[in-house]
């Protein structure tokens, strides 16, 4: 089982339809849940798919439209109710941590968790959180109001040890931290042991970006090169191409060429318009340009990485 994987909670538009519901996603790492945007039905959610509460530790909104955000009153006055323990980090703008702080605290003031909120600048790429073994980055995208995208990148694994060589040289516990992170070893002869004679390589590092609301934007290729998934906002399909840019958002195909120019290593399209009664246009435009393809449907958990 993948220690790092994405949930589809909703991956609907503003507008309610009875098909999708509005953005939501889980990110689980090593037991932690990482939510991306937070639309109504984000709790109802988490149960459906068996999230537990007490393992969410941060909430990172995109923008301050209604459909990405306006589940987090809820749910974090749920988390108050179930007495959710230790702390929980909303990653927002200036803006956002005002009203949400206000609305938390005048609708559950007793609270048995910690809630912070740390302040995203949305003119700049940067980090906003660094975990052991994991950085999120937080970057622009063009919408009508500002508007970030996330970035989840693992740290490089440590190498593997060969325990028959580590057992035939002799190499005492205390130097195994070392030798997994790259030293050599110096036997009590005074011999050099390279490193790549007690190690192998070590496992790939995964990533996955979020390309939250946005319009076509070429440099998102560039901020997003090699991730082995990438999110990218599918509002509409080529025949709405001039609503999604006058609206801000992209379109299917836009996103498959955002993945194939960042050579992502497959692609999750979303936020569909409630225009549309199914996906398979959206899905059949972005595969003609980019065959990995997936359609974000609620429910979907994905693995990240190999």
């Amino acid at each position: 089982m993948s220690e790092f994987k994405l949930h589809i909670l909703g991956c609907g538009s503003a507008t309610p339809s009875l098909r999708h519901l509005p953005s939501c996603q889980v990110v689980e790492y090593r037991g932690q849940l990482l939510m991306v945007d937070c639309g109504e039905g984000a709790q109802l959610s988490m149960r459906r798919m068996g999230l537990k509460f007490s393992r969410l530790t941060h909430i990172f909104i995109s923008h301050l439209h209604g459909d990405h955000c306006l589940g987090l009153p809820g749910l974090l006055s749920t988390l108050a109710l179930h007495q959710t323990g230790g702390t929980v980090t909303v990653h927002t703008f200036a803006e956002g941590a005002r009203l949400f702080s206000e609305l938390v605290d005048f609708f559950c003031r007793e609270r048995s968790y910690e809630l912070k909120f740390d302040i995203i600048d949305p003119t700049r790429r940067q980090t906003v959180l660094d975990l052991p073994g994991l950085t999120v980055e937080s970057f622009p995208l063009q919408h009508r109001v500002p508007a970030v995208g996330f970035l989840f990148r693992e740290k490089p694994k440590p190498l593997h040890l060969r325990g028959d060589m580590i057992k035939f040289h002799k190499v005492p516990v205390s130097q195994l931290k070392a030798i997994k992170e790259g030293a050599d070893f110096i036997n009590e002869e005074g011999k050099t042991i390279p490193n790549d004679m007690l190690t192998t390589p070590a496992d790939p590092s995964a990533s996955y970006a979020y390309c939250s609301d946005t319009v076509f934007t070429p440099s998102l290729a560039e901020i997003t090169r090699g991730v082995d998934l990438l999110y990218h906002e599918a509002t509409y399909a080529d025949d709405c191409a001039d609503k999604a840019r006058a609206r801000g958002h992209s379109t299917a195909s836009e996103a498959a060429r955002t993945a194939a120019t960042a050579h992502a290593g497959r692609l999750v399209i979303g936020h569909y318009s409630k225009a549309y009664n199914n996906e398979e246009q959206h899905l059949a435009e972005a595969r003609a340009i980019f065959p990995d393809t997936i359609a974000a449907n609620e429910g979907m958990t994905i693995p990240i990485g190999k």
